[in-house]
């Protein structure tokens, strides 16, 4: 196993409403990263991907707020760091962010060069614009961007120029750890390959050391990450390794998001499509028991009033559910 970079120990950070309300919109999460690994995150909107996204960058801005738990990236544990230590020791560095619409991330007033030297002068102000411009040039037609870009406003970009721009630039002091959030949706097909190339290129390269992949498409997972990890309603219900979780979920909520959508690799023929019924639960008060009960086929009483841990089952995975392993999968297969 390679060196750990990322370690994230019973992370739980909050929401307060203007109603002074507490919104627990990731709760209790532990995960881990290895050099060269990357981690997928899936789950329907609201399920905490994003808001656990920028807890693990520590810089939290109202109404978002720590509660508790710890964010380790190679050793250093960065969740109690204060705001300004992260921005200019942390952020860029040891971990980047690739945010939602980054598409729309990009002043049309500026120049793309102005932004790199804005990220780099953040951390060293003695770089030179001319070191910074080869540095970049360098990097983008490494990346399989145009140098030309660089002299460029956004407006002058198409959306996946766009979108692949925010990637070099967000990872040009080459970080640790990268969260890409969503960062190939509302793109066509082709500018979806491209940015997928892009990410691989820069772990290929070893521009990022490892990264964390986050989208509401488990099965796109499949061609990006090694492992991924299911989200619902604040909590992590399932990790395993992409193929694992691609052609062998186990939790209810995990074979829910795999049948709402096709995968490629399983073809498409007599492929019946289905939903998942209701909507999640209010997490400014959450259920007692399981929070998937009340949309699960498969609950009983006492998974709608007892508290379900996350356990392994061997082999690294591990499932939140209290209906035993291969009884969900004889249900599966007779379903089937």
């Amino acid at each position: 196993m390679g060196k750990k970079i990322l370690e994230v120990k019973d992370l739980t950070t909050k929401y307060i409403t203007r109603f002074r309300e507490d919104v627990y919109a990731v709760d209790h999460v532990s995960l881990s990263i290895v050099e060269g690994k990357s981690l997928g995150i899936a789950g329907e909107s609201g399920c905490g991907k994003s808001t656990l996204a920028l807890s693990l960058m520590g810089y939290y801005f109202p109404p978002l707020h720590y509660t508790s738990g710890d964010i380790i990236i190679d050793g250093q544990n960065i969740s109690k760091m204060d705001p300004d230590t992260i921005r200019k020791n942390i952020l860029g560095t040891e971990i980047a962010y690739i945010p939602q619409s980054a598409m729309n991330a990009l002043n049309p007033t500026q120049k793309i060069i102005r932004f790199i030297e804005d990220v780099v002068h953040a951390h060293n102000p003695k770089v030179s614009k001319k070191d910074i411009y080869d540095m970049a040039k360098k990097r983008f037609e490494e990346l399989g961007l145009p140098s030309n870009v660089l002299g460029k406003h956004a407006v002058e970009l198409s959306g996946g120029m766009k979108q692949r721009t925010v990637i070099a630039i967000s990872t040009i002091l080459s970080p640790k750890v990268l969260i890409a959030d969503e960062p190939s949706s509302a793109l066509d097909v082709t500018s979806q390959k491209m940015v997928i190339k892009m990410l691989r290129n820069l772990m290929d390269k070893g521009y990022i050391k490892s990264m964390i992949f986050i989208t509401h498409e488990l099965p796109l997972l499949y061609n990006v990450t090694d492992d991924i990890m299911v989200m619902y309603a604040g909590q992590i219900v399932e990790k395993g390794t992409a193929k694992e979780m691609v052609f062998d979920p186990i939790h209810p909520y995990s074979k829910g998001l795999m049948g709402s959508i096709i995968v490629p690799e399983e073809g498409t023929r007599d492929v019946k499509l289905t939903a998942i019924p209701g909507t999640p639960p209010n997490l400014k008060k959450p259920p007692s028991g399981c929070r998937f009960a009340e949309r699960c086929k498969y609950a009983t009483n006492e998974c709608k009033l007892s508290a379900v841990e996350l356990k392994d089952f061997g082999n690294g995975r591990s499932y939140r559910c209290l209906i035993e392993v291969e009884k969900l999968r004889e249900v599966y297969k007779n379903e089937h």
